[in-house]
């Protein structure tokens, strides 16, 4: 039977440990887990960690790790997306997709046709909130390290800090992904809903992005980022049979 596997976000060794309140309430509360169940945890860096349950209250549990084990190995192409800012439950559904496919470091790119514009405290709420689609999707999908969410930054700020092998920005005429040779990191730049400008193009392209197209339609903004990386992953990552 599969365990139940969840996130905690500290330092963890065999013997006892009480977890975190979020994730004391989801077990007592919500699954309604007792004293003697086993469960697998994960810290978020590549280590797994199978428990069992000690002591189960309304707002404290107890577990006693009993095992250490490696978690499931990275990808070896290492991927950094610069997703498009959209709205609400497209930008979720990106983050969490991305997160099942291997990328590894999420930039929300705030560019010209953007809808949605973020600020102070409301940022701060978004951020938090993407990281914790993030790690929902890793609990999901038994993906030990958890992807680091950026800060939003403008377009012109990803396209300055970003460093790969290879950056391409997705455009419809251009050359396929299995032009390029096998890169060891990989830059991906994806637009909002509307999509980038022409002028956004040619500064992607000044920053050495190459342009690349996924195939002959156009894709939605979330869904983009599923089809490209799961090509990437096809072609150089840990999809490939090599």
């Amino acid at each position: 039977m599969r365990l139940s596997r969840f996130y905690v976000d500290l330092p963890l060794a065999v013997g006892e440990h009480q977890l975190p309140e979020a994730q004391a309430h989801y077990i007592g509360r919500v699954l309604r887990l007792a004293e003697g169940d086993r469960v697998q945890l994960f810290d978020g860096r590549g280590h797994e960690y199978l428990a069992t349950l000690l002591q189960v209250g309304k707002k404290t549990v107890s577990v006693q790790v009993d095992e250490v084990m490696p978690g499931l190995p990275e990808s070896r192409l290492h991927v950094h997306l610069g997703q498009g800012l959209s709205r609400g439950e497209r930008m979720d559904w990106a983050i969490q997709k991305a997160t099942e496919l291997g990328v590894n470091e999420l930039t929300p790119v705030v560019s010209e046709r953007c809808e949605v514009r973020l600020k102070d405290e409301r940022a701060d709420k978004r951020l938090a909130h993407w990281r914790q689609v993030a790690i929902s999707a890793c609990e999901q999908s038994g993906r030990s390290t958890v992807p680091v969410i950026h800060p939003p930054l403008t377009l012109a700020e990803w396209l300055a800090a970003c460093e790969a092998d290879l950056k391409l920005v997705l455009h419809p005429v251009s050359a396929p992904l299995s032009s390029h040779a096998t890169p060891a990191s990989l830059a991906f730049l994806i637009g909002p809903e509307g999509g980038l400008s022409e002028v956004e193009v040619e500064q992607a392209q000044a920053a050495g992005f190459h342009p690349a197209r996924l195939g002959p339609r156009v894709l939605r903004t979330e869904t983009a980022p599923v089809v490209a990386l799961a090509l990437a992953q096809q072609l150089w990552g840990d999809f490939s049979p090599q």
